[in-house]
């Protein structure tokens, strides 16, 4: 999301301002037998009218729409009252969902369990073909991590030349596309270690990776630690 990239697991409730481009991964290895689900609600700030924002009584509201420009991830008791709004969200409509609208985010407004997601120095996206650009680099880069991805074949899902390509990636992500590439398959790798079913070996072909030591090289630049010992810290710290 935006410049921001981890791990997620379980119940989330993630509040996405506009143009902030994001994309989820689910990787059915964890619970295989369970499918994932969502609830989306897309709705612009002003849905009951602009002057509503004006008001005091609405301050908390404001901050809440600016903070969601750097995507909003929020936790513990919030995310169990915010499920059953949402809910009861599904099988209402009218001014009964709008009422039901005001109170989630009301809701969230005040939450005390709460983290912005993406950096301040991000740059935003000012349009929605800006952020349609990039989210469609990210679905190809997640669904094709495991295999050899190159340059120009990210740069023609815009399409940009390779030299255009790299300026605006870097630009809109604060990172390269090598580094947003080694970010995910470590993430992934990471992951298939925690998991256990998996040796080194085979978790470094599984996560995109031909070659062991750059795998080992990538792996600890990201983690700070090599995969044996992440692999062992991971195993004192959880299963003892």
């Amino acid at each position: 999301m935006g410049d921001h990239i981890e791990d997620f697991e379980g119940t989330e409730l993630v509040l996405l301002g506009s143009y902030l481009p994001h994309c989820w991964q689910y990787y059915d290895t964890v619970q295989n037998n369970l499918d994932p689900e969502a609830i989306v609600v897309h709705f612009f700030p002003d849905f009951l009218g602009k002057e509503l924002l004006e008001k005091p009584e609405t301050l908390a509201l404001k901050q809440l729409f600016t903070d969601a420009s750097m995507g909003i991830l929020f936790s513990g008791e919030t995310v169990i009252r915010a499920r059953e709004i949402l809910k009861e969200m599904l099988h209402k409509t009218g001014l009964y969902r709008a009422a039901l609208m005001l109170q989630l985010l009301d809701l969230l407004a005040h939450s005390v369990s709460s983290r912005k997601l993406s950096s301040l120095s991000y740059n935003f996206f000012e349009s929605s073909t800006e952020a349609k650009k990039i989210n469609r680099v990210f679905e190809y880069i997640f669904k094709n991590f495991r295999e050899d991805i190159s340059l120009n074949d990210v740069a023609e899902i815009i399409p940009m030349s390779t030299a255009a390509f790299c300026r605006f990636f870097k630009l809109k992500t604060n990172r390269t596309l090598v580094d947003f590439i080694k970010d995910i398959r470590i993430g992934h790798a990471a992951r298939l270690l925690m998991e256990g079913k998996h040796n080194v070996t085979e978790t470094c072909y599984m996560s995109g990776y031909n070659n062991i030591s750059n795998f080992n090289k990538h792996f600890k630049e990201v983690k700070g630690l090599s995969p044996r010992d992440f692999t062992k810290q991971y195993r004192s710290v959880f299963q003892d």
